[in-house]
C-alpha cells in the first residue's frame, strides 16, 4: 500500500509559515497568487496545520475536485500536489482533526466500488507516523445519512460542526442547515440542530467554529447579502447561547461568493473562499465584529 510522506518540519522557522507570504491587514488579499490562488482554477476549502508548516485545499479540476498540499521541507515549501483525487467522484473541503492525526473531507464516492453516488458524505484518512494513509474511511452514521453532509470543522474538544440538507423539503434540496454532534466516550453522538439564531429557511453551510466554541462563521444565501452567498457570524454568550448571526460586511463580503471559513490556530488570519480563490485576512476583524455585537 501507497503513503504520502509529510516530512518533520521545522516549527520555529517563523519567517517561513504560510507559505513565506507577506502576512494581510484588515483588507483581504488573495493568498499566495500564482502558486495557491490561480486565475485559471477554482479553488475552494483550506486548512493549515497548527504549525502553519502544512496546508491543504480543494480544487475543482474539470467539474470534479481534488485536494491538494503543500508543506514546508527545510527553508522551502514543496510544490503542490495531488493529495486524494479520483477519476469519477469528487473530494473536498479538508479539514484537519483536533489532534491532527486525522483529515477530515467530503466526498460523493459510492459506499462500494468506485461509483458516485447522488449526495455528499464526510470522510477521513488517518496519519501514520509522518504518512498518510491513503485508505478513504467513511465517518460515523450518527454524521452521515442519505442526504448531502458539508463542509465540517472542530471545537478543540472533539465536537464537529457541519451542514447538511437532511431535513430539507423534497423540493428545497438546497436548504442546508448548520449542526453540531458532541464528541463523546470516543464516539459522535446524534448530531443537534442549531438554533434559529443561526438557522433559517435559507441556505446556511460551511461552518467553522474557534476551538473554544466562542464563535462560528458559517456561509449564508440571505436576501439582504451582498451577492450570491455571505459569511455570517454568531458569538456564544456566557450562558452558551448563541447570539443572531450577523453580516460581516462589505470587507468580507462581495457581490460574488464567499464560503469555506477558516480560521488559523494562532488566531491570526481568517482564510476564506472568493471569487473561486482563496482569500486571507488580519482575524482582528473578528474582534471588531464581536465588539459591535457587545
Amino acid at each position: 500500500m501507497a503513503f504520502w510522506v509529510l516530512g518533520n518540519p521545522k516549527s520555529n522557522q517563523q519567517q517561513l509559515i504560510y507559505l513565506g507570504q507577506t502576512p494581510p491587514t484588515s483588507i483581504p488579499k488573495i493568498f499566495a497568487p500564482g502558486l495557491i490562488s490561480k486565475v485559471d482554477e477554482s479553488e475552494f476549502g483550506s486548512v493549515f496545520n497548527k504549525d502553519a508548516t502544512e496546508f491543504y485545499y480543494g480544487v475543482d479540476v474539470n467539474g470534479k475536485a481534488e485536494i491538494r498540499y503543500t508543506r514546508l521541507e527545510g527553508k522551502t515549501w514543496s510544490t503542490p500536489k495531488v493529495l486524494l483525487s479520483h477519476d469519477k467522484y469528487s473530494l473536498n473541503d479538508p479539514f484537519l482533526s483536533p489532534d491532527e492525526s486525522r483529515l477530515y473531507f467530503i466526498s460523493n464516492n459510492a459506499l462500494e466500488g468506485d461509483d458516485i453516488k447522488e449526495d455528499y458524505d464526510i470522510w477521513y484518512i488517518e496519519r501514520e507516523g509522518n504518512k498518510w494513509n491513503p485508505k478513504l474511511i467513511r465517518a460515523s452514521p450518527n454524521i452521515n445519512t442519505d442526504k448531502n453532509e458539508y463542509y465540517m470543522s472542530f471545537a478543540e474538544n472533539g465536537s464537529m460542526y457541519f451542514s447538511s440538507n437532511k431535513n430539507a423539503p423534497i423540493n428545497r434540496k438546497h436548504d442546508f442547515n448548520i449542526y453540531v454532534s458532541v464528541f463523546k466516550q470516543g464516539a459522535f453522538q446524534k448530531p443537534k440542530l442549531l438554533g434559529n439564531s443561526i438557522n433559517t429557511g435559507a441556505y446556511e453551510a460551511d461552518v467553522f467554529v474557534s476551538p473554544d466554541e466562542s464563535y462560528i462563521i458559517f456561509c449564508s444565501i440571505r436576501e439582504e447579502g451582498y451577492g450570491q452567498g455571505d459569511l455570517y457570524i454568531s458569538f456564544k454568550d456566557d450562558n452558551d447561547n448563541w447570539s443572531k448571526a450577523k453580516n460581516m460586511g462589505a470587507v468580507i463580503n462581495t457581490t460574488g461568493h464567499e464560503l469555506c471559513p477558516f480560521v488559523t490556530k494562532d488566531g491570526k488570519y481568517l482564510f476564506y473562499t472568493s471569487n473561486q480563490d482563496i482569500y486571507w485576512v488580519d482575524a482582528n476583524v473578528i474582534q471588531q465584529l464581536k465588539n459591535q455585537n457587545n
